[in-house]
């Protein structure tokens, strides 16, 4: 058996394929949509995608099933548990519909479904079984049912689908989901999970790839709890203290539950002259994408681009400044080559931003703008109409500037109406660091807001002696 782990940074995100080295058949799980490390691994192992599944109706990525399944003919398979709110939308109606036990077969390999709700109602896990060595599973997949120290958390519905005190039902089913499906397995099964540390799923979530049954029945902060049949308890440590759910969760729950809209070939990306793109913001024909760190934007950038620093983090903070819901001009890229730009771009349909359609490797001969940034010690002095902490509110309550308000930046462009209107006066915006805060101001200004960043955010600001953080 072939079982690899690819692992996406920028999202903290796990996907895998599992092959048949015996047949030459593989199964891809929850896949992202920018498919070429599948494609590849296939084609270095001497092995068809026959089926693609996912463990759920995920919420901070985009699902690459669809897309997966239209390049290689690889037959869809969905869950058809947690009721009708939970079924998938008519183009999956090719999907095999799976319910709890439904097995899937490659070769000496099955993959068995396991319904495991919680973090959702049509959340399943997959059990996989080697034939050739055991009649027993040795893995679990677990999706975002059990990760490494951590569990799937349950009031992502609430926080970012709209729903009302679905939390509470959540953490119960999930308690029902490791005694009676988890726990009931062997200590050695193999525990692999859809995320790993950063993620947004969970509020402790572990950095070690992999775990066992055996070893989160011991050492997880939940094995008490369900030693001892405290089902109230594990509600009540499982609901406290979860991070903020990023704002575009709710578009990815939707898209991903109708059927995401499919890519197909990606077109090749243009090079911007420095004319055309001068040209292009003028009118407001397209939107220019800084990529570059803060500091080096604070020393000048085009007026109302957009600052999403480097490659790695493009997914996250993308989707927490543009939302191709009500955004549809094309975006262009501050990238030194083809190849950065590609990369960026394919960090970006990860999250649905699909409008990627050029870059310029030089912003030299634009006209530029220096953004505002105030210095902690002349914060003081400084008028401003309303003081912004960009980050978790979990950051939030542990120490935060004086009279400060909390709006993590991945929820700020859904929640304007928490703000001071435009034109009211000066936003001062801070992170930990500046870097979520030079992001998140990006938006706010192309949304007309006048904004401010604090210079070195809350670590230069509570660096100063006679600075006292508020804790709430």
């Amino acid at each position: 058996m072939l079982l690899e782990r690819i692992y996406d940074e920028d999202l903290a995100q796990a996907s895998y394929f599992i092959g048949c080295q015996a047949k030459g058949e593989a199964i891809v799980v929850d896949p992202r949509r920018d498919l070429d490390v599948y494609l590849d691994l296939a084609e270095k192992h001497a092995m068809r995608i026959i089926a693609v599944t996912e463990t759920h109706i995920h919420a901070d990525y985009l699902s690459g099933t669809r897309e997966l399944a239209e390049r290689t003919s690889a037959q869809m398979h969905v869950s058809n548990e947690g009721g009708p709110d939970w079924t998938y939308g008519a183009d999956f109606d090719d999907a095999v519909r799976m319910r709890h036990g439904h097995s899937i077969q490659l070769g000496n390999i099955t993959v068995e479904a396991v319904h495991t709700p919680g973090h959702t109602p049509e959340h399943l896990s997959f059990l996989v079984t080697d034939g050739a060595q055991s009649s027993e599973p040795g893995f679990m997949l677990t999706g975002d049912f059990v990760f490494v120290g951590d569990l799937g958390r349950p009031d992502l519905l609430d926080e970012a689908a709209g729903f009302i005190d679905t939390r509470f039902q959540g953490a119960r089913d999930l308690f029902a989901s490791l005694r009676d499906r988890f726990l009931t397995l062997p200590d050695y099964v193999q525990v692999l999970p859809a995320h790993g540390s950063g993620s947004a799923c969970g509020k402790a979530l572990g950095a070690i790839p992999a775990s066992t049954v055996g070893y989160e029945r011991n050492f997880s902060w939940w094995g008490e709890y369900l030693r001892n049949d405290d089902e109230q308890g594990f509600v009540d440590e499982l609901l406290s203290g979860q991070p903020d759910a990023h704002a575009y969760f709710a578009r990815m729950k939707l898209e991903n539950k109708v059927g995401p809209a499919l890519l197909g070939d990606a077109p090749e990306l243009v090079e911007y002259t420095r004319e055309d793109l001068a040209a292009a913001l003028a009118d407001d024909s397209a939107i220019l994408v800084d990529t570059r760190h803060h500091g080096e934007v604070h020393a000048g950038t085009v007026e109302r681009s957009l600052n999403i620093p480097g490659t790695a983090k493009a997914a996250s903070y993308g989707a927490w400044v543009y939302d191709p819901r009500v955004e549809q001009r094309p975006l262009v890229l501050l990238a030194g080559s083809r190849a950065e730009a590609e990369e960026i771009r394919d960090h970006l349909v990860r999250v649905g931003i699909d409008t990627v359609r050029g870059y310029v490797a030089s912003l030299d001969g634009l006209e530029l703008t220096r953004p505002r940034v105030v210095r902690p010690e002349e914060l003081d002095g400084f008028e401003q109409a309303f003081l912004l902490d960009v980050r978790n509110r979990t950051e939030y309550a542990a120490g935060h500037l004086p009279g400060a308000a909390q709006l993590s930046g991945g929820r700020v462009l859904w929640h304007l109406d928490a703000l001071p209107e435009p034109g009211a006066g000066t936003i001062v915006a801070y992170c930990q660091s500046g870097v979520r805060g030079s992001v998140t101001a990006s938006a706010l200004r192309r949304a007309g807001y006048d904004v401010a960043e604090l210079d070195g955010s809350y670590a230069a600001w509570s660096a100063i002696p006679g600075n006292e953080p508020v804790a709430a």
